[in-house]
């Protein structure tokens, strides 16, 4: 055999190795978020931050246990903070999270607290935190920007449940209450808005939605700090440790039965994403909204049983869209929970700075189905996004939409 072949073979496996080694490099954006969209997650994951100083922060990590009789040691916890989405994550970075770490365990959470330093001149950071399931080798994965270019600034303060954990919900029942801590003063100030949002436009429609010329934000005054507050009306607040600030927590208030269905009021206008236009304004003008909804079922599918599967599972949808999407809008009026109710959840998600991406299975990589949310930069917050319309998505909507009526879509 040729010697100069076993001279160059070396370098061949090198430049075959280092191929690989740059393939298989994971970074936030590469980093598969699905899981966190998923109808059988075991675990929420939430991290929420509270601003010490210009570059000090406590990073709250909330784990959320969706899984009944959750077992600590059957998940390995670690997170790091990273300068770019686009960072290589290192193992020998990540900061395992352990049972000496633990704040609080409760029937509901676990608390993990760390403090962390920025350096002043780094201009983006962003907290990644990550849980790998044991059993299935599962990795459930969130993250925060604490600083970037879509981020005016962090709260210095931060609310809680009653038990005194992280509140990590992205809604609070009207009337209940909730423990605000702030170390910088006695007082926080208190804005709200009792406006209705309206239903998205589908994907396929590219004309501008209507924006209302004036919005009725209520300043309802301030109230002491580490005191408990009731929150009674429905609608979304705004919370501020200084007015004048380009900071707050938002929180949306709704009723008692949400994130279901409250009445069949609210049912029918939830079923505008699957029906005609003649269809909804039909329920829209019945006076016994039971008796039009039951008929309008029922004449989707023929078939009583297939008609209550479909009920069962497009108010499922609706109910993870709530869950998941909340934000000043509840969440099956986002643009995201339109496509997860429609859609399904995504079989891939992945984060850019600036968007934040779902992809849908086709024949292959190249037929892939994607949706593309656009990242606002707006003060009530850090993580709103806004679907890109296309008129593309026509066929895969209208193909998803007759399923749905048809009965045969269930996930």
């Amino acid at each position: 055999m040729n010697q100069k072949y076993f001279k160059r073979l070396p370098l061949f496996f090198f430049l075959i190795v280092l191929s690989f080694t740059t393939v298989a490099q994971t970074t936030l954006s590469s980093t598969d978020q699905s899981l966190r969209y998923s109808l059988y997650a075991r675990l929420g994951l939430k991290i929420i931050p509270i601003k010490l100083s210009d570059n000090s922060y406590k990073l709250q990590f909330v784990v959320e246990k969706i899984e009944e009789n959750a077992i600590l040691d059957t998940y390995q916890f670690s997170y790091l903070v990273l300068s770019s989405y686009d960072e290589v994550i290192r193992m020998e970075q990540k900061i395992i999270l352990g049972a000496s770490d633990l704040i609080a365990s409760t029937e509901r959470h676990w608390l993990f607290e760390k403090t962390i330093d920025i350096p002043s001149n780094q201009e983006t950071a962003i907290a990644f935190f990550e849980a790998l399931d044991s059993r299935q080798k599962d990795a459930y994965t969130t993250h925060l920007d604490l600083k970037s270019p879509y981020v005016f600034d962090q709260p210095n303060f931060g609310y809680f449940f009653a038990n005194e954990v992280p509140f990590d919900q992205n809604y609070l029942t009207q009337g209940q209450s909730l423990l605000f801590k702030s170390s910088k003063g006695p007082s926080l100030f208190s804005f709200f808005n009792a406006s209705p949002f309206a239903v998205p436009f589908p994907p396929m429609e590219t004309r501008l939605a209507e924006v209302p010329k004036e919005v009725a934000i209520e300043n309802r005054g301030d109230f002491l700090a580490n005191v408990p507050k009731a929150l009674n009306d429905e609608g979304y607040y705004f919370f501020q440790s200084d007015s004048t600030a380009q900071t707050g927590i938002l929180l949306r208030t709704v009723h008692d039965a949400f994130p279901k269905v409250k009445d069949w009021k609210e049912m029918v206008d939830m079923v505008t994403y699957i029906s005609t236009k003649k269809e909804h304004e039909t329920l829209l003008l019945a006076q016994d909204k039971k008796k039009a909804l039951d008929a309008y079922w029922y004449n989707l599918t023929r078939n009583e049983e297939v008609a209550k599967d479909l009920i069962r599972n497009y108010f499922k949808m609706v109910e993870f869209a709530n869950i998941l999407f909340t934000d000043f809008k509840e969440g099956w009026k986002t643009d995201r929970g339109m496509v997860y109710i429609v859609m399904g959840p995504p079989q891939e998600v992945n984060f850019y700075e600036d968007r934040e991406v779902w992809s849908y299975a086709g024949i292959d990589d190249t037929s892939k189905i994607r949706f593309t949310f656009t990242r606002v930069k707006t003060i009530l917050s850090p993580h709103f996004y806004t679907l890109n319309r296309s008129r593309a998505y026509q066929p895969i909507w209208f193909k998803n939409i007759s399923q749905w009526r048809s009965g045969r879509m269930a996930f």
